[in-house]
């Protein structure tokens, strides 16, 4: 039999058991409407089946559609993928620092069935006994991988880009968009009973870091390879899990397993491969934070009514979910409003400052079945923590994604690591006048390498040991090393800090089989005073209520938090004077540049004047008649080249100063705007800050201003964007931010439209408008941040 008709045969086969089961499953539900009918059960019970069978088939067949697309674009070339005009092009297409990695795919793709195997290794020896535990929470045991066959699709990497700034001389830096759509077929048991899993999909941007640079082969000493934010992962269950999807219990699978990745590869978390054995592991393990961001959820007003009460829609009982990398922190929940009050805080662990994110989700609970997610969506923020960085802190109201309206207030503090004990005073004093009784005063960074010489339970010839550390109210766990008096962890973890004045670090060996304690050690945190650089090198430390001979090998290190202030920037250039949206004429010289060619003449002159006469020993009087004439001699000419207003018009069409006290070109007032936009996130973000001197034609009728944004070239309701409406106000202030999720390359092709109406007009016909600015996001230098008044122009219909 040829290839051809094997494979034919195959795909008959599988059709006809497709519709075996599809017409299985409809017989079934046409018998449940009958024994319903027979048993004379209510008309809401088959009629609540039906229902949910036809929600989970259009849900089936909308991710099927999506599987099948990323899949496309999987296993298609780099060639096809763009002439296809699909939405997930490369990233090079759309990112000039990032290169094209079709080198790289054709190496995985040959590299791919030894990968293959290594990873069915680590799924079993790593993956398997923390899922396990897990599960075992939910009184669901036995979990236990029977089958697991990758698929022949590898990852295929979208983009490479190399750092060369700001890196390391003893280092490579690289992140790698990947994205895996794989066809594997994974079989496991649970409580005794068959399931599997396939179709797995991941999407994200990883970060692989080579250090330290050797002078022997492999040059490499070794590899760390994690997600700077967690990556999307979605993947299909099969068999009784499939069943257990139907009423939601799939969710703890699911978020199960994303645990497990962002536990072993999402920042603070890295994946180690050490490649050389003239390298320490300590280089590679240990926990290497940036900096402490310090968080504040303090409200949210206007949240979506989620709840249903007898009298239509109710309230919510919001909560707030904030998730940096790996790390994750919740609010309590306030019930029954739409105005909640949290008061929040936490801190968080910054591993790297440029590229990580901070995402806090608001949601309404709601009571169900454990372990699946009830609860509806309110909505979400993204904020980029390199911003948050260089201003030192911030406080922000940030309006809601994905939902129709609402908004998050947050503060944020930045925290550097200092090496200096005496700034604990200092940050000792901050805590007590915040009032918060969790907020920390320093990180203590430890690394636990091995131990020797443990004692020997009597039940047993060896113990399998692990190590359980114990700082504040934080505790961790080392893995378990089966059968040895001489373990080898090679493990690493950061601890926050409440006072290291009282605090101190426990560390225990524990034996897992008989849960008996084989040695101990305690070290008070306030005796890193007596350490060089408050750390304590690698090295041996005596274990008490052990053998006489049982040591454990360490090091550490103490950083006290210090509040960050950031030195004072040079104002931005003006983002105008770099962008065809000014148009100049070619015949005339810039005149901002002709202003400081001579201003600068004139301070050069006045110094040389000034030079001149204290070298010659002039009198002090005379030194200052002479500079006096010669400022007043300087003025003159420098008024008689200033342009008068008219031709500054003319040379600068649209530029404002900081501040305003006109009413615009237009007479309509003037709004103040900053835009920026982020290449790591593709996100464009406005922020509407204040409009100034909107007229006043009717005392009787004061204006209630809002503003309204739009993408051009379509009004599309995806997106609309609205401020808050200011009562009676003709200089309303709205600080209010907001995002667009767009590309580089969709920066080419829209506009942004800033529309100011007011609100006592109901029908949006022009008559509620007061003035609007286009803005051609084409023509703009997003280098960096900017912010700017503009002029109100004249409403006008975009669609004519």
């Amino acid at each position: 039999m040829s290839d051809s008709e094997e494979k034919e045969k195959k795909t008959s086969g599988l059709n006809i058991t497709d519709v075996l089961y599809d017409g299985l499953k409809k017989f079934s539900l046409a018998g449940l409407v009958y024994l319903a009918g027979y048993l004379h059960w209510s008309v809401a019970w088959p009629l609540g089946f039906i229902i949910i069978h036809f929600i989970k088939e259009q849900s089936n067949k909308q991710k099927e559609y999506k599987r099948n697309i990323a899949k496309a674009v999987a296993t298609a070339s780099e060639k096809e993928v763009i002439l296809a005009k699909l939405d997930d092009l490369p990233a090079w297409v759309f990112f000039p620092d990032i290169e094209r990695a079709e080198w790289l795919n054709k190496i995985i793709q040959q590299l791919w069935p030894n990968v293959n195997k290594y990873t069915r290794n680590l799924l079993r020896d790593k993956i398997q006994p923390k899922v396990k535990e897990k599960l075992e929470k939910y009184k669901l045991t036995g979990f236990k991988f029977e089958k697991m066959i990758l698929g022949s699709i590898p990852p295929r990497i979208g983009g490479v880009k190399v750092y060369d700034k700001n890196v390391s001389r003893n280092e490579i830096i690289m992140d790698l968009d990947i994205i895996y759509v794989s066809d594997c077929d994974i079989n496991f048991s649970i409580t005794g009973v068959k399931a599997g899993l396939k179709n797995f999909q991941l999407h994200g941007m990883m970060r692989v870091v080579m250090k330290p640079l050797i002078s022997s082969i492999p040059l490499v000493g070794g590899l760390q390879v994690y997600f700077l934010n967690n990556p999307t992962i979605d993947f299909d269950l099969v068999g009784v899990a499939d069943v257990l999807d139907f009423p939601g219990l799939g969710d703890l699978l699911r978020r199960i397993v994303t645990e497990q990745i962002a536990s072993m590869m999402v920042l603070p978390n890295k994946f180690p491969v050490k490649l050389s054995d003239e390298i320490e592991a300590a280089e590679l393990i240990r926990p290497e934070p940036e900096g402490i961001l310090r968080v504040h959820v303090v409200e949210a007003k206007d949240l979506m009514k989620k709840d249903v009460s007898l009298l239509g829609k109710g309230k919510s009982d919001p909560y707030a979910v904030i998730t940096v990398g790996a790390q994750e922190f919740k609010t309590k929940t306030i019930p029954n409003t739409v105005d909640p009050k949290w008061d929040y805080w936490c801190e968080v662990m910054v591993s790297s400052i440029e590229g990580q994110l901070l995402l806090i989700q608001l949601w309404d609970f709601d009571p169900g079945v454990v372990g699946s997610k009830n609860d509806d969506y309110l909505g979400r923020a993204v904020i980029d923590l390199e911003n948050v960085v260089k201003k030192g802190q911030d406080d922000m109201w940030i309006t809601l994604e994905q939902a129709k309206h609402g908004m998050v207030h947050l503060r944020f503090t930045w925290l550097t690591l200092s090496r200096d004990y005496n700034d604990l005073r200092a940050a000792l004093e901050e805590t007590q006048m915040l009032r918060v009784t969790s907020m920390s005063t320093a990180v203590l960074t430890l690394y636990i390498d091995s131990a020797k010489n443990l004692p020997q339970p009597r039940s047993q010839s060896k113990p399998d040991p692990y190590v359980l550390v114990m700082v504040c109210n934080t505790t961790k766990q080392t893995e378990v090393k089966m059968r040895t008096s001489d373990p080898v962890w090679e493990q690493g973890y950061s601890f926050l800090v409440a006072n290291p004045e009282s605090d101190t670090l426990y560390i225990h060996i524990i034996d897992q089989k008989t849960e008996s304690e084989l040695g101990r050690f305690t070290k008070y945190l306030n005796s890193f005073t007596e350490s060089s650089g408050l750390e304590v090198p690698l090295q041996p430390f005596s274990l008490s209520n052990s053998g006489p001979h049982s040591k454990i090998y360490l090091s550490m290190h103490l950083r006290i938090l210090k509040r960050h202030h950031p030195e004072e920037e040079t104002p931005l250039p003006d983002p105008w004077d770099e962008t065809p949206l000014i148009k100049r004429q070619d015949s005339k010289t810039s005149t901002s540049s002709k202003l400081k060619s001579d201003d600068t003449t004139i301070k050069k002159s006045t110094e040389d004047a000034v030079q001149s006469l204290v070298q010659e020993r002039e009198a002090p009087k005379q030194v200052q008649e002479t500079v006096e004439e010669f400022i007043e001699q300087s003025k003159a000419t420098f008024d008689s080249t200033k342009p008068s207003s008219r031709e500054f018009e003319e040379g600068i069409h649209h530029r404002q100063p900081s501040t305003t006290s006109s009413a615009g070109e237009a007479g309509l007032g003037r709004i103040q705007l900053t835009l920026r936009y982020s290449i790591q996130r593709q996100r464009l973000t406005v922020v509407v800050h204040r409009i100034a001197n909107i007229p006043l034609r009717d005392p009787s009728n004061i204006p209630d201003p809002y503003v309204k944004l739009y993408l051009l070239p379509e009004r599309a309701k995806e997106t609309k964007r609205k401020t808050q409406v200011v009562k009676d106000n003709c200089n309303p202030v709205f600080d209010e931010s907001f995002e667009y999720l767009i590309s580089q390359g969709g920066l080419n092709t829209q506009q942004l439209e800033v529309t100011v109406a007011s609100q006592k007009h109901i029908l949006s016909t022009g008559k509620n408008v007061i003035g609007q600015v286009i803005i051609d996001l084409s023509k703009m230098n997003f280098s960096q941040p900017f912010t700017s008044w503009f002029d109100l122009l004249p409403w006008t219909d975009n669609d004519d």
